[in-house]
């Protein structure tokens, strides 16, 4: 009996250090990431892909694909 105790805490002590490093993996993680500027203006050779028209080439867009 003191062995199946001895084996349950090990198991509880392994998972909570694996628990938290897994969240502060994933805080360190959230942190780098969130200092990314996502939109900044493109350097380099960068194009346009897609120029409007007007209203009605938007509405025609919208409606096919289906937003």
């Amino acid at each position: 009996m003191g062995r199946f105790i001895w084996d349950t805490v090990k198991v509880f002590i392994i998972f909570t250090i694996c628990t938290f490093l897994f969240y502060y993996g994933l805080k360190l993680l959230h942190n780098e990431y969130e200092q990314i500027h996502r939109y900044d203006p493109p350097q380099g050779p960068a194009i346009k892909v897609f120029e409007s028209k007007g209203i009605l080439e938007r509405i025609h867009i919208i409606f096919q694909q289906g937003e």
